[in-house]
């Protein structure tokens, strides 16, 4: 009995110390952070910073040498065609001789056969942007009974947008045109020393040439001015274009009318498109002191005026360029990815266990990345896998 009790005490201990390797030895579970799997809309975009800029600027200078009176407006004033913006006290000058003076009768010349072709312009215009608008209220009554596609008819809209800027732009044209008659003119008669009444001509006045607002006064106070000295800036405030330096490498990624989202400006969202990519780069340095080459990316609002009437010229927006939109889309964490062998992976976790797995993705936006096949919605992936989680190791969640 002794024996067979010493037996029994020894084989118990084994087993206790059997026991107690298995658990030493054991591997323990690795700690991790699970996400879910979800079906949601995802955008792939290029964000950068841009800035608003009137499209067309119109700078008032001087005609002629002389003695400039004060201005009197101030930034943000508004401007009527043909209204005065101050006087110059014309300095004396000589009659001119038979050369100068047929130079003189040429530039006036010159500037009427200018006149006369930013008229056809204008006219030109004109027929483009009532064609776009017609075309557009066409479409707008088929999209009423779905025989148009909502696309199409934002492209409709779009060209309308765009002819109705170039008539303005046109008609802008042609007031800048008929005040450099004017202005033309002028010199020749005061440069003859008289005003075709036999009488000097005591002051010279200086008007805009546009409808629209001061942007900026380049020369406030009084004082004598040579002939070109720049007075003030004029422009549309309602014209407005959106302006966007690209790095050049994501800058080959854009296309005419590609959507834009334009967010940071202190107001609701707006709808954009991308007008021009321009075909030239430049340099520039940035805020860590890298030399980058970036391209300008011109961007029309499509938005309504009422939404965005205190935007200005010069205010900095943040555009978003979208590349891929998708509405709904099985998406995880890009980091919960990664390639292997040239095929994507990720580790999926049931009843605390994770399970490695082969997935095929698609697009991502560096934040989420979209899971084609592979994965399941409602499936919870390991976050951030480490190398030391491997196929079939039991985890715990953080």
């Amino acid at each position: 009995m002794k024996s067979m009790g010493r037996w029994v005490f020894w084989g118990i201990f084994g087993l206790f110390v059997v026991v107690a390797i298995i658990f030493a030895f054991r591997p323990e579970p690795v700690w991790v952070d699970l996400t879910e799997a979800r079906r949601a809309g995802l955008s792939v975009t290029i964000v950068e910073e841009g800035k608003t800029r009137v499209k067309d600027r119109y700078v008032v200078s001087s005609p002629v040498a002389g003695y400039l009176h004060r201005v009197e407006l101030e930034v943000g004033d508004e401007l009527a065609p043909n209204q005065l913006v101050t006087e110059l006290d014309p300095m004396p000058v000589a009659v001119l001789d038979a050369r100068s003076r047929a130079e003189a009768e040429a530039r006036v010349e010159a500037a009427r056969a200018s006149l006369d072709s930013a008229r056809q312009n204008v006219s030109a215009a004109r027929a483009d942007a009532e064609l776009a608008h017609n075309e557009y209220q066409r479409l707008l009554r088929l999209g009423e009974s779905n025989f148009v596609s909502g696309e199409r008819l934002q492209q409709a809209q779009a060209a309308a947008s765009r002819a109705a800027a170039i008539l303005r732009s046109a008609s802008f044209t042609e007031e800048v045109a008929a005040h450099e008659l004017a202005a033309a003119r002028t010199r020749l008669e005061i440069s003859a020393g008289n005003t075709g009444q036999q009488t000097p001509l005591e002051q010279v006045p200086i008007r805009s040439p546009v409808r629209g607002r001061v942007l900026g006064l380049l020369r406030e106070n009084e004082g004598v001015v040579q002939a070109g000295t720049p007075i003030l800036e004029v422009g549309d405030p309602e014209a407005l274009e959106v302006v966007v330096d690209v790095l050049s490498f994501d800058a080959v990624k854009l296309r005419q009318d590609m959507p834009v989202i334009l967010t940071g400006w202190g107001g609701p969202e707006l709808a954009a498109r991308v007008r021009r990519v321009e075909p030239v780069g430049f340099e520039d340095v940035s805020a860590l002191g890298v030399e980058e080459q970036r391209v300008q990316v011109v961007v029309d609002l499509m938005a309504p005026r009422e939404v965005w009437e205190n935007l200005g010229d010069g205010y900095r927006v943040d555009a978003a360029f979208v590349l891929w939109q998708g509405d709904d889309e099985l998406q995880v964490p890009a980091s919960a990815v990664f390639n292997r062998d040239g095929q994507s992976w990720l580790f999926v976790v049931i009843d605390e266990v994770a399970h490695l797995r082969d997935v095929v993705t698609g697009h991502g936006n560096g934040l989420m990345i979209v899971v084609e096949s592979g994965l399941e919605a409602g499936e919870w992936v390991v976050r951030h896998p480490d190398r030391e989680l491997a196929d079939g190791q039991s985890v715990k969640v953080r």
